[in-house]
């Protein structure tokens, strides 16, 4: 199915501009011809298709959301840009919806030339002769590997009339990495956009939350948040565990009732014309944090500010890591929960059985996004325009060297950050976040459930029924 509707076209100019931008560091690199397809359908299951997204390379240069389509970039004297696409089919619109065919889409997306993608296998053989390179990324879809060196094999076939074909391959992927790494202004305001619309369904699903109800019904309350502001889909599979749930970092169930007393973990965040969210909240589920888990929330929380005072242009990669390590090995100390000074925790790593995992990865079209987390064996130094995470957590199972208030605590805070030329801006802060707003969201909920009739918890109403 076509997930661009005929009349939600993105403004072309952020797309040409990547477009000419790749082409002018391919012509400096010597020139050549890229190819670069967009992903395939994938069938579910008999003669259904899973939903079609776009390929998130693919998309970013050319804003087209069709599938069965490929971009041709030539790094010549004439530079270009190809779009191959499918073929105008009013019958096929009929069951699977609109098509732009290849005229339309030239005009529409920009392109210098179009043709439908049945002219794609008569005409690269021509578009890869003489060509003294061919940027391509070998190794991310088997068929399409196959039907380029098909290409190149035609070329070499054609040697006697004088044809040669690229002397070298180089990985396109890895040369548009770094170009995906630092967002432009078009995708940092698509990204605040999609941080607003998680940020509020987190909101609904606090407010939602009681002892009683299951964890989908709370996945539910994400899922109509983000569709009803017009995100298509999570950008990922949403966590929502309870509980001992909290403590498995990649739960995904989503099928356990809740309970008074417990934790509730949401890991969950929309995607929006291509681009990410992340999101992360801890909170009770009968909306008052017990003192223990209020212990184990604000230690998270101080982690987190640590690492975000951490973000600015130049600091490395890792000091926000390092930073939120620091503060949850005092704290984990402090609470008893770990012995020794901090820094023979931290050295040991001791902090791991209760924090194991990293403070951020890379964010945009992708959750754990494109882009090398160090250069030439360091990490790298961070730039203005680059969006990351910042998610320190402390995740405390039940056992029998740990106080019985501290069982199955799992606390993660995340939020999406850009780097700016003053240091780090949270465009997820719609989330509640602090103790004290988290508790009077929830409580202002149960205040509007009792006025209007609807407090009873869930296994009341089972009862009843």
């Amino acid at each position: 199915m076509n997930t661009l509707a005929q009349n939600v076209v993105p403004d072309i100019a952020p797309f040409r501009a990547r477009r000419e931008r790749l082409l002018a560091h391919m012509a400096a690199l010597g020139g050549g011809i890229a190819v670069l397809p967009t992903a395939a359908e994938r069938t579910r299951n008999r003669d259904t298709h899973y939903p079609f997204r776009f390929d998130s390379y693919f998309h970013y240069l050319t804003g087209f959301g069709e599938p069965e389509a490929v971009v041709v970039l030539v790094a010549d004297d004439k530079p270009r840009s190809i779009l191959f696409c499918r073929a105008k089919d009013e019958e096929r619109e009929i069951w699977d919806g609109y098509r732009y065919g290849a005229e339309a889409a030239r005009e529409r997306f920009g392109f210098d030339e179009a043709w439908t993608i049945g002219d794609f296998d008569g005409r690269v053989a021509d578009l890869l002769a003489n060509r003294p390179m061919l940027w391509y990324g070998l190794g991310y879809d088997g068929d399409w590997d196959a039907r380029v060196m098909r290409a190149l094999n035609a070329v070499r076939a054609n040697a006697r009339a004088g044809a040669v074909p690229p002397h070298s391959i180089r990985d396109l992927r890895a040369e548009l990495d770094e170009m995906r790494l630092v967002k432009d202004e078009a995708e940092l305001a698509i990204m605040r956009r999609a941080g607003a619309i998680s940020g509020d369904a987190h909101r609904r699903a606090m407010a939602a939350t009681r002892p009683g109800r299951f964890e989908y019904e709370i996945e539910a309350e994400l899922l109509h948040a983000f569709r009803r502001a017009g995100s298509p889909s999570p950008a990922y599979p949403s966590i929502v565990a309870s509980g001992p749930n909290a403590c498995i970092l990649h739960y995904v169930e989503n099928d356990r009732r809740m309970a008074d007393g417990e934790l509730l973990l949401i890991d969950a965040g929309c995607e929006l014309d291509g681009y990410a969210s992340d999101i992360t909240r801890s909170f009770p589920v009968n909306g008052r944090f017990s003192a223990a888990q209020r212990d184990i929330y604000e230690l998270v929380l101080a982690a987190q500010a640590a690492a975000k005072d951490a973000i600015f242009p130049g600091a490395s990669w890792n000091e926000p890591h390092d930073a939120a390590v620091r503060v949850l090995a005092g704290g984990l100390v402090d609470l008893k929960l770990l012995s020794g000074s901090v820094d023979a925790v931290i050295e040991q790593g001791l902090y791991r059985r209760f924090y194991m995992h990293r403070t951020g990865h890379w964010l945009g079209r992708d959750v754990h996004d494109a882009g090398e987390y160090k250069r030439d064996g360091e990490w790298r130094a961070l730039e203005p325009g680059m969006v990351l995470t910042v998610e320190p957590g402390c995740y405390i199972r039940a056992a029998e060297d740990v106080p019985e208030a501290f069982w199955n605590i799992g606390v993660r805070i995340e939020d999406d950050a850009i780097v700016t030329a003053g240091g780090c801006e949270f465009i997820t802060d719609a989330a509640p976040r602090s103790v004290e707003e988290i508790e009077a969201v929830m409580r202002d909920a149960r205040e509007r459930d009792t006025q209007t009739g609807n407090a009873a918890p869930r296994e009341d109403r089972d009862a009843a029924a």
